[in-house]
């Protein structure tokens, strides 16, 4: 039997899916725009731990979270992997930028409406994103947080992301003093091995 919905019903349907595909839209646009950004970051783990430093991105998949002076870690991203860097323990770990949620923000050409929705915020002014990969839970989750800006990029400001890994560690990423596609060369993401002193030593 079929059931017929009022047209009424239809629309309150189609509506929340129009503004759902837009905000998706919006947020591809920026993601593609914005080919440079530096801003200074604070990044709070699940135990309530706050980290400040400053952020280099430069597509495709380069990234680097420089933290402040005295804390022994480097995270950076090459293009191919994300590398983190533990100098106090010369530990070096890499797993590739596409394994990561970081992905979402470094890589152009992904498509996000193919694994990302948008997560209602209760604030016009406000557009956060959800990306995640259900055939691949092990990569995590991203939540970008947006303000709307028409002088921004794709006219939306990005203001951060939560993270969430397999494990269920949460990280919160906060940004302050955003700047878009000014130059930033290839080498701020180079970085020293810790293991190569290691050795000579």
């Amino acid at each position: 039997m079929k059931i017929l919905f009022p047209v009424a019903a239809v629309a309150m349907v189609a509506a929340p899916a129009v503004a759902q595909s837009s905000d998706l839209a919006a947020v591809q646009n920026h993601l593609r725009a914005v080919n440079t950004m530096t801003a200074d970051f604070t990044q709070t783990d699940r135990a309530g731990k706050t980290l400040t430093g400053t952020l280099s991105l430069k597509k495709p998949g380069k990234i680097r979270f420089q933290y402040e002076k005295g804390v022994p870690i480097l995270v950076v991203g090459d293009g191919k992997a994300l590398t983190f860097i533990d100098y106090s323990v010369k530990q070096v770990q890499r797993w590739p930028i596409s394994n990561s949620p970081l992905g979402v923000l470094i890589n152009p050409d992904r498509d996000i409406s193919r694994y990302a929705k948008v997560v209602p915020s209760g604030d016009q002014r406000v557009l956060s994103v959800e990306g995640y990969d259900p055939k691949h839970p092990e990569y995590g989750r991203i939540t970008m947080v947006f303000a709307r800006d028409g002088g921004a990029p794709g006219g939306l400001m990005l203001q951060g992301w939560v993270t969430l890994d397999s494990q269920g560690n949460r990280t919160t990423i906060r940004l302050a003093n955003q700047r878009f596609n000014a130059p930033v060369s290839d080498g701020t993401f180079r970085w020293n091995d810790p293991r190569k002193s290691a050795r000579r030593s």
